[in-house]
C-alpha cells in the first residue's frame, strides 16, 4: 500500500481552504491536515514548527489571511501578525523539514494605476495597510522559506461570505443595487484556483504567480452577471468609487486597476484559467 500524502491547508474554513480540500476529496493518496483558529495558533512560531515537525507533510498551502481591507485600516498590528508574521513562522516551518510553501497574496500589492494587466515582473506599490501587509508576507516567504511559490489572486469567491452571496442577499430585497464600476480586476473562482495549486504543487517551479481567471470587469459588470445568470431583475446603478466613499467614508481606499496577468502560469506550465464568467456559470450551477 502506497503512502497517504499529506498536505496541510492553514486557513481550511475560509473559501479557497474548502475549495482545495474539495480538489482532493476524491484522492485516495491524499490527506489534508486542515488547520484554522483555533486549532494551530500560526502567529506562534514554536507551535508551528512543533507541528509541522510532528505531522512533517508534503506541502504546506497557506490560506490564512486577514482579508477585510477597512479591518486592516483600522488595526494595521493585527493585519501584520496574520498577513506577514503567520507566513514567515510557515516559511521556517516548511524549510526545517525541506518542504514546498504555497501562499496565497494578492492583486492589492500593487499600487492600481495601471492601464494593462499587471504581471509578476512588475513594480510592488501597495496603497492599502492590507497590501502593505500582504506584501510583507511575500517578503518574508522568499527570505526564509527554500521551497515557494506565491500565487497572487483577486476578487475570490467560493465557499463562504463573499461578493456574490452579498449582492444575491441584497437582491431578495431590494430592486436596484449601486455598485462602483470605476475599479477593474479579474472575479476569481476559488475552485479554479484550487485545481491550479493541485495541478502546480508537484512541478517543483518554484516562484510568484498571478493565479485568476481570465477576462477583466468592474464590479458593477460582476454584478450584473451575476444577476443575468440567476435570472434576476434586480437593477445595478453604477457609480463611482468616489461617490461609494462618500456614503461610505470609513472605507479603504481600493486600486481603480488591479487586474493580474497570468504570466508566469502560461510561460512556465500547461495551467490554465477559465474564463471569469464560465468560472462564475459553474460556481452559481447554471
Amino acid at each position: 500500500m502506497s503512502e497517504i500524502m499529506k498536505i496541510m491547508v492553514t486557513g481550511c474554513n475560509g473559501q479557497l481552504g474548502r475549495a482545495i480540500a474539495k480538489v482532493y476529496e476524491n484522492d485516495p493518496g491524499v490527506c489534508i491536515l486542515g488547520t484554522d483558529v483555533p486549532d494551530l495558533d500560526i502567529t506562534d512560531l514554536k507551535a508551528v514548527q512543533s507541528y509541522v515537525r510532528e505531522e512533517y507533510p508534503y506541502a504546506i498551502v497557506n490560506c490564512a489571511a486577514a482579508t477585510n481591507v477597512d479591518g486592516c485600516e483600522k488595526d494595521t498590528d493585527l493585519a501584520y501578525r496574520i498577513n506577514a508574521i503567520e507566513p514567515r513562522n510557515l516559511a521556517i516551518a516548511a524549510a526545517d523539514c525541506d518542504i514546498p510553501l504555497v501562499h496565497i497574496s494578492t492583486d492589492y500589492v500593487f499600487p492600481g494605476n495601471g492601464t494593462r494587466p499587471y504581471t509578476e515582473f512588475d513594480e510592488v506599490a501597495p496603497k492599502s495597510a492590507y497590501g502593505r501587509t500582504k506584501l510583507a508576507g511575500e517578503c518574508f516567504v522568499q527570505q526564509f522559506a527554500k521551497k515557494w511559490y506565491i500565487i497572487r489572486t483577486a476578487w475570490l469567491y467560493g465557499e463562504g461570505k463573499n461578493f456574490v452571496r452579498t449582492m444575491l442577499g441584497i437582491a431578495e430585497n431590494h430592486d436596484t443595487v449601486s455598485v462602483v464600476d470605476d475599479q477593474l480586476g479579474n472575479p476569481t473562482s476559488a475552485m479554479e484556483l484550487a485545481r491550479a495549486i493541485r495541478a502546480l504543487l508537484p512541478t517543483g517551479c518554484y516562484g510568484i504567480y498571478h493565479g485568476t481567471c481570465e477576462g477583466i470587469c468592474s464590479w458593477a459588470d460582476f454584478t450584473e452577471e451575476i444577476f443575468r445568470l440567476k435570472g434576476l431583475s434586480t437593477k445595478v446603478e453604477h457609480i463611482s468609487s468616489e461617490e461609494y466613499k462618500r456614503r461610505f467614508p470609513a472605507s479603504a481606499d481600493r486600486p481603480a486597476y488591479s487586474a493580474l496577468d497570468n504570466y508566469m502560469f502560461r510561460l512556465n506550465t500547461d495551467i490554465r484559467f477559465a474564463d471569469w464568467k464560465d468560472a462564475l456559470k459553474e460556481y452559481l450551477g447554471v
